[in-house]
């Protein structure tokens, strides 16, 4: 039998012009790699272009923990709302304007939010060091690993490279912040929608082994929930009137306020949880928690180990990166 005929062969101009298509998906696809390459948060993003970035926010936060432990837990909770609302942005440090409403004066934040003026100091000198290299954003992730470092708490390496909202959001800080009085399943749920399990839940709760919250939110749990120890709500409700003055101060972990230890989660098991959605994560009768509770309080190396891990998590939940929002001048305003 006779070969069948060999097609003929295509000219180069031909060639050329089949190609041209797939040059164009290789450059898309070039381009799309180096965006996501970009976007990617990493621990040496300042090497170059700050190398004193970390050391000078690492010397700020201990001059401010030292002088006033209580600061520690404080930039803590700052870098954890501003996490929760729009992502990682520093959106939590803009201030109000004429024209502009911020999140400072959102009900989870008003009256509470300690710290800004430690940030504040990072930043200028930071803006001496390296003029704009250093976002905002940043600075409160670095701020809140060295205040827990301070504390006695894990470290852990803090990835770098996120860029400062120009936007604010007091309703999203309303609606994403969970309460002081919320449920077992309003926590899952407010974690779970930012990406978080429920181990980051209960381990990232355990920031509450330092710090301390006002009456006005512990003050419903001590004269009114039945699974509080009774002693323990006795002693608190001398410094927390039924009503009138809700600014009175209490430690969240009674047993070691300004030590960043698992010393919170022995305080769940006796039922002296100091907030309701403290107490919410131990039940004592085999809530879905209950187990994790037992683990972290019986073993501070796996509540340290857990709560670096989940602390990156939650320092990665929507970063500005690349060319989006800015470099802040100054931490409280646009540029």
């Amino acid at each position: 039998m006779m070969a069948p005929p060999r097609p003929a062969s295509r000219s180069r101009t031909q060639r050329h012009r089949l190609s041209a298509p797939f040059m164009v998906l290789l450059f898309l696809a070039l381009a799309t790699s180096s965006t996501v390459a970009n976007a990617q948060l990493s621990d040496s993003y300042y090497d170059a272009s700050c190398p004193a970035a970390l050391l000078t926010i690492r010397t700020v936060v201990s001059a401010a923990v030292l002088l006033d432990p209580r600061m520690g837990a404080s930039l803590l909770r700052l870098h954890f709302h501003d996490c929760f609302v729009q992502g990682c942005d520093a959106s939590v440090l803009l201030d109000d304007t004429g024209s502009f409403t911020g999140e400072k004066g959102a009900g989870p934040n008003a009256g509470s939010l300690r710290g800004f003026e430690v940030v504040d100091n990072a930043k200028t000198l930071l803006e001496t060091v390296c003029p704009q290299t250093v976002s905002c954003a940043d600075i409160l992730a670095v701020a809140a690993r060295d205040a827990v470092v301070q504390l006695g708490g894990p470290s852990w390496t803090v990835l770098l490279g996120r860029r400062d909202s120009t936007t604010a959001s007091a309703s999203l800080a309303n609606s994403d912040l969970p309460a002081p009085s919320s449920t077992l399943a309003t926590l899952l749920a407010a974690f779970s929608n930012k990406g978080l399990t429920t181990t980051d839940m209960v381990v990232l709760s355990g920031a509450h082994t330092i710090g301390r919250a006002q009456c006005a939110n512990f003050r419903d749990r001590i004269y009114n929930d039945t699974d509080i120890d009774a002693s323990f709500a006795a002693s608190l409700r001398a410094g927390c009137p039924q009503s009138g003055d809700g600014s009175g101060l209490a430690p969240l972990d009674e047993s070691s306020p300004d030590a960043f230890d698992n010393g919170y989660f022995g305080g769940l098991l006796s039922q002296r949880g100091l907030l309701h959605s403290d107490q919410a994560l131990f039940a004592g009768g085999g809530g879905s928690t209950d187990g994790l509770v037992r683990s972290y309080a019986s073993s501070n190396d796996q509540f340290a180990s857990d709560f670096s891990t989940a602390m990156v998590k939650m320092g990665n939940i929507s970063p500005l990166t690349g060319s989006a929002g800015e470099i802040r001048v100054n931490c409280r305003a646009v540029n």
